[in-house]
């Protein structure tokens, strides 16, 4: 059982990350592959503490910390939209 977690913990990682890949063109969706990465890193951390017996503290500030990351993209995307009216990745130019 705890092999078959494993498996679609690490099956989780890496769609998320190919997802993350390959839809570079809205600022949401990447967005949405960040936090699916960062689940599929929870439930790896969380069989890791589970069959080493370790208390479960470190996955309560692991999912603190990537809930104030989630907070902070959605304010990025907020004032994305407000400045810039749509949230495509490419037209949001660093340089200028």
């Amino acid at each position: 059982m705890l092999m078959i977690m494993l498996f679609f913990s690490i099956l989780m990682y890496f769609m998320g990350l190919i997802s993350f890949c390959m839809k570079r063109k809205y600022f949401l969706l990447m967005l949405l592959s960040l936090e699916f990465i960062i689940l599929s890193l929870f439930m790896n951390l969380f069989i890791y503490l589970s069959v080493y017996g370790y208390e479960y503290y470190l996955s309560m500030i692991f999912i603190t910390m990537s809930v104030c990351e989630g907070a902070l993209g959605l304010s990025i995307l907020v004032s994305m939209i407000r400045s810039h009216g749509n949230d495509y990745f490419q037209l949001f130019n660093l340089l200028w």
